[in-house]
């Protein structure tokens, strides 16, 4: 494959040295840059957020690169005796809160109300304390980290958050000491290797998915002396909820761009540009005119048969799995289906009003309630739409439609996430109706519930 000129551009700024930052549009030879850039200098390294992703590249990057997942990297520099309790049992919030003496709590709040702030809640205020605290870049957990419902009042919430700073700061120190009680996740141990000031023995770095970067992450890159590449998207950021903070807006570097996509034709292309503008960008994506490629906008049924249905919501995978089920469809789904159900089990137990012990995330918890509380705090917010679904549909639906769902190689077209099908491609892809928004008087973007059918054919996502 002959380089382009922007991948060559590219690679000329990280053979003269410093740091540089390359926003690379979804398709447009980012690996072929990398490896490129690779082959320009002696010794690197190749950092990815996924253990695959990293384990697919080392196949393709030149042996002088070595290809490894961040957490990989501080897990090797961690002492066994901290990452032993990895395998500790976790203990409940409700627990944590009475062992620290926290009892439940009522406060006003700014819309003349009253929130009861539970046991399990007020535990869990300072498990999530440490949870932000890790994916920062502090050296010491800090007030801000805690989180507060946005309803109580701001000089209460300030108040809450210096009462149960102590607490943070104790089980933060319970979970680095070998022989404390707390567990610890695997975000407790990259906190440990960041705060010990890391040297990454490498001439070169290159940071791949900048844009999910979390605070932590980019202080320890800041600290090396060798070459650091960042390249990234902004606008594919899937990791927001767990703190990134878009290394592309606040890294000061060089800049470079790769904005010709190889996945797409012109048609394509220029809707994606369109979408960009939208959101203030000026560089638009560029498709290949040697590959044909069209939108239809509400097809009728049964007009175009995608490979690929995508969704901006879990809840509406789910909807999207049952409409094609009713239809005698062959389904997949992008999704860990054995997880799903044996989370539904648990959530069907706790219901009952019955204890569960297997799987973990629901044997954490004593009610139903506990965790309907936790999907809405910031350690539990991925857990958020599955609970929903719950609520709204319940367990025996959800279950009766996992056990329905193909193995995606035999399926008729496959339904997933948006988050689950980044980097995946097919022939021709139909959105889900959840995508569209408008823009209100005000300034907010809101939601638009109506139906879309936007169809890419004869191109790949």
């Amino acid at each position: 494959m002959r380089p382009t000129d922007e991948q060559q551009d590219a690679v000329a700024a990280v053979i003269a040295g410093g740091p540089v930052k390359v926003k690379a549009y979804a398709g447009a030879g980012k690996t072929t840059f990398l490896c490129m850039a690779s082959e320009a200098r002696p010794r690197g390294l190749y950092l990815a957020f996924n253990k695959d992703i990293a384990q697919e590249a080392q196949r393709k990057f030149p042996a002088n690169t070595r290809c490894r997942t961040v957490h990989s990297l501080a897990f090797g520099s961690t002492s066994p005796e901290i990452t032993r309790k990895l395998n500790y049992p976790v203990e409940p919030a409700h627990a944590l809160a009475m062992r620290y003496g926290l009892g439940p709590l009522t406060v006003p709040t700014t819309i003349g109300k009253t929130v009861e702030l539970t046991t399990g809640k007020v535990g869990r205020m300072v498990m999530d304390g440490v949870a932000r605290f890790c994916s920062s870049a502090q050296a010491e957990p800090q007030a801000w980290h805690i989180p507060v419902d946005p309803l109580i009042d701001e000089e209460l919430a300030d108040a809450l958050r210096a009462e149960l700073l102590p607490h943070v700061q104790t089980l933060w120190r319970e979970s680095i000491d070998p022989k404390g009680v707390a567990s610890i996740s695997h975000a407790t141990y990259v906190k440990l290797w960041q705060l010990s000031r890391p040297r990454i023995p490498a001439d070169f770095i290159l940071f791949d998915e900048a844009q999910d970067a979390d605070g932590l992450m980019l202080s320890v890159l800041r600290g090396q002396s060798s070459q650091v590449v960042y390249v990234g998207d902004p606008y594919q950021q899937i990791y927001e909820w767990r703190g990134a903070v878009n290394a592309m807006d606040h890294i000061k570097a060089p800049e470079k761009g790769l904005t010709e996509s190889f996945r797409f034709g012109t048609a394509i292309a220029g809707l994606a540009s369109r979408l960009l503008r939208l959101m203030d960008e000026a560089v638009p994506v560029r498709g290949q005119a040697s590959i044909a490629s069209r939108v239809v906008r509400h097809a009728a049924p049964g007009e175009i048969r995608p490979n690929a249905i995508l969704c901006r919501k879990n809840t509406t995978l789910l909807a999207k799995v049952a409409e094609g089920l009713q239809r005698g469809d062959k389904v997949g789904a992008r999704t860990k289906k054995e997880e799903l159900v044996a989370f539904i089990d648990g959530a069907e137990r706790l219901l009952a009003g019955q204890r569960t012990y297997h799987p973990a995330a629901p044997s954490l918890f004593e009610t139903w309630l506990d965790v309907q509380e936790y999907a809405e705090s910031f350690a539990g917010r991925d857990m958020q739409p599955l609970v929903k679904l719950i609520d709204e549909q319940g367990p025996t639906y959800l279950r009766q439609l996992l056990a329905a769902v193909a193995p995606e190689e035999q399926a008729d077209y496959v339904v997933s996430t948006v988050h689950k099908a980044k980097g995946l491609e097919w022939p021709t892809v139909t959105l889900a109706d959840d995508f569209r928004f408008r823009r209100e008087d005000n300034g907010n973007i809101s939601e638009i519930d109506s139906s879309l059918q936007a169809v890419f054919r004869d191109g790949c996502v």
